[in-house]
């Protein structure tokens, strides 16, 4: 299994990072935030994403996509994590993209791929229910209707929601799981912005008796789970590659601030106790980086193991992203409580995305559970 990027991937990821630094900047995030913008992201940030084509990073060449894969989205995600930009990147270009790739009808493909590549569309995946990830814990219902179903339900952490154009909600039908392609704007749809920790952006979703027709379903009737999975296992390996986006930007600022800051006549960076410890933090982010690019090649082979490797690299990513940003506050002394400085909002952003699609504690779990224990 090759642990490197290839000299295109290595393409890829030096124009994501030039693109980011230029248009999308922590600038970009503080601005947003200052200013509380109405939506908390950027369409026309979105729409340039597309034309340079990182929306459809994975949707194929056919709908106006770049036809590349999981670890090509996770470079994506991993320059989103340096520059904390608030993106609906995760939402749709990975998790919606994902479920319309594996399970969508020609129309429903049609109508969506091509307008998520171009950046001209947000699709949000609403699952979760609780206050931690729990895909099989749902309980929103979907009962049949007339030709169609009415669902009723309640979804949290629903990405970028309040700003989609399309919702894609999971729901039990009577015998399993289905997924469902809903407009935000039917009756019975409420949702509620929420602003997380980070600045970035979620929503709360209510259904109400919300009627959709047969053909809204994705996939079949009942055949949900697997679709799901593999959605989440795919979403969960590019969340691990922004936790080392967001880690190794923390840690490459503290260097900097150690090779600057002088206290007691010379350079912090030259006390034996930080160097250790910068040291030590080095190894394990480069630890982690090898864990999220094993989960994104074994996604792109096709491994049957895949999503168990997937939880590995989730859970490293956020042990380290923690870390990294831990040590950063700390070696920045008192300052780097302050939001002057920059890794404070770095801290923020590694504790959501710990929380999203599952924190160190739901891989353990997940990895137990799959051997037997």
């Amino acid at each position: 299994m090759t642990l490197i990027l290839t000299e295109e991937q290595t393409m890829l990821k030096e124009a994501a990072d030039g693109f980011l630094n230029e248009h999308a900047p922590i600038a970009h995030l503080r601005k947003l935030r200052d200013s509380k913008d109405a939506d908390g992201v950027s369409r026309d940030l979105w729409r340039a994403f597309g034309e340079m084509g990182f929306a459809g990073v994975i949707i194929p060449e056919e709908h106006g996509g770049s036809g590349l894969g999981a670890v090509e989205a996770g470079v994506m995600a991993e320059a989103l994590g340096r520059t904390l930009t608030p993106s609906p990147f995760l939402g749709s270009s990975v998790l919606s993209a994902k479920l319309f790739l594996d399970g969508g009808s020609a129309e429903q493909q049609a109508a969506w791929l091509p307008r998520i590549a171009a950046g001209e569309a947000i699709v949000s995946l609403a699952v979760d229910e609780g206050a931690k990830h729990a895909p099989t814990r749902i309980a929103t219902v979907a009962e049949r209707s007339g030709n169609g179903f009415k669902l009723n339900g309640a979804k949290g952490f629903v990405l970028d929601g309040h700003v989609a154009d399309a919702l894609i909600v999971a729901a039990l039908t009577e015998n399993g799981l289905s997924l469902f392609l809903v407009d935000p704007k039917t009756a019975g749809v409420e949702i509620e912005r929420t602003v997380m920790v980070d600045a970035h952006n979620a929503a709360r979703v209510t259904l109400t008796d919300v009627e959709v027709d047969a053909d809204a379903v994705i996939g079949s009737v009942d055949g949900g789970e697997a679709l799901l999975e593999g959605a989440l296992n795919l979403g969960r390996a590019c969340a691990a590659a922004s936790l080392n986006g967001a880690g190794d930007q923390a840690f490459q600022t503290t260097m900097a601030y150690l090779r600057t800051r002088k206290q007691f006549g010379k350079l912090i960076g030259e006390f034996q106790a930080l160097q250790h410890r910068s040291a030590h933090l080095f190894s394990e982010i480069q630890i982690a980086r090898a864990a999220v690019m094993g989960a994104l090649t074994a996604l792109d082979a096709g491994r049957e193991n895949a999503g168990l490797i997937v939880s590995v690299a989730k859970a490293k990513a956020g042990r380290v992203a923690e870390l990294a940003v831990q040590e950063a506050v700390q070696m920045h002394g008192g300052v780097g409580m302050t939001d002057e400085y920059d890794v404070g909002l770095f801290m923020k952003r590694v504790r959501v995305l710990n929380e999203l699609l599952g924190d160190a504690g739901f891989h353990q779990e997940r990895m137990a559970r799959a051997q037997g224990f």
